[in-house]
């Protein structure tokens, strides 16, 4: 048996008691942090609070060479990941590589940042659209800067439909995690390249650390954000398109939006 347990958002306490009990009466506990991570925790805490060993895997050891997977064959094996199990598209492959070689397999879900998301902003989760991940630039081979257009275009085409757009944030081994006021930066400069007004006086909303106690919840137009202070990561960013009244009031009464937002909104 093969138990894929996601461990919710922040730290080591967001795992459910579902999630809590597979762990205890497992053979061997393995876990993933490169799809992503609980930013307040770390294994040693982890394995004191579950009681056990936890085996981390590598990228290799989930896409290319999961020799471990074979052990779920005569044991029970639970596979440790953040945020909701299922989410990664790699987390589905490892799923059906386990289903064709007669392996049961189980799901304890977890909370998740694609709803999270929407209950510490008050946008209406169903009125988002395809989801985008701003990458860092980087250096080609003929030592020009290359930036992606591909978030762009994807916020672009969701504003077109009326939906909002959540934006996912690069993590690099060695530039770190990436940050709003970053995000932000490589959006406009796309924008400014393309002569196009998707961003410029665009409201958007920061969410940084979600899951923890003190979270933090910013709205108010891109530019005004480049210079806002998120703290700690992990970061996320919002690209609402028209806004529900509804929404706008809770943008302006639970992430600082400005109130000037609510006078263009017919109730």
């Amino acid at each position: 048996m093969l138990t894929f347990v996601g461990l919710g958002l922040f730290d080591e306490k967001d795992i459910s008691l579902k999630g809590l009990d597979a762990i205890k009466n497992a053979d061997r506990v393995y876990a993933e942090f490169y799809t992503s991570c609980l930013i307040g925790t770390s294994i040693e805490k982890m394995e004191r609070l579950y009681s056990t060993r936890i085996h981390l895997l590598s990228r290799e050891d989930i896409e290319n060479n999961p020799e471990w997977l074979e052990s779920a064959m005569h044991e029970d094996i639970v596979f440790l990941t953040g945020g909701d199990t299922m989410v990664s598209t790699t987390h589905v492959d490892l799923r059906i590589r386990a289903h064709d070689m007669g392996i049961d397999t189980k799901l304890i879900h977890g909370a998740s940042i694609s709803s999270a998301a929407c209950g510490l902003s008050g946008l209406q989760n169903y009125r988002f659209g395809k989801a985008a991940t701003v990458p860092y630039p980087y250096i080609s081979s003929r030592g020009k800067e290359v930036i992606s257009h591909t978030p762009y275009d994807t916020i672009r085409a969701n504003t077109i439909a009326g939906l909002h757009t959540m934006v996912f944030l690069d993590i690099d081994v060695e530039k770190g995690f990436m940050k709003i006021p970053d995000a932000l930066e490589v959006l406009l400069q796309v924008e400014k390249s393309r002569n196009e007004g998707v961003m410029k006086n665009r409201l958007v909303i920061g969410i940084a650390r979600a899951g923890s106690e003190i979270p933090a919840v910013k709205c108010d137009f891109a530019e005004k954000l480049l210079d806002f202070d998120f703290g700690h990561p992990l970061h996320i960013l919002l690209v609402p398109a028209s806004l529900h009244f509804v929404e706008a009031e809770a943008l302006v009464k639970l992430a600082g939006a400005p109130e000037e937002i609510l006078e263009s909104i017919e109730k």
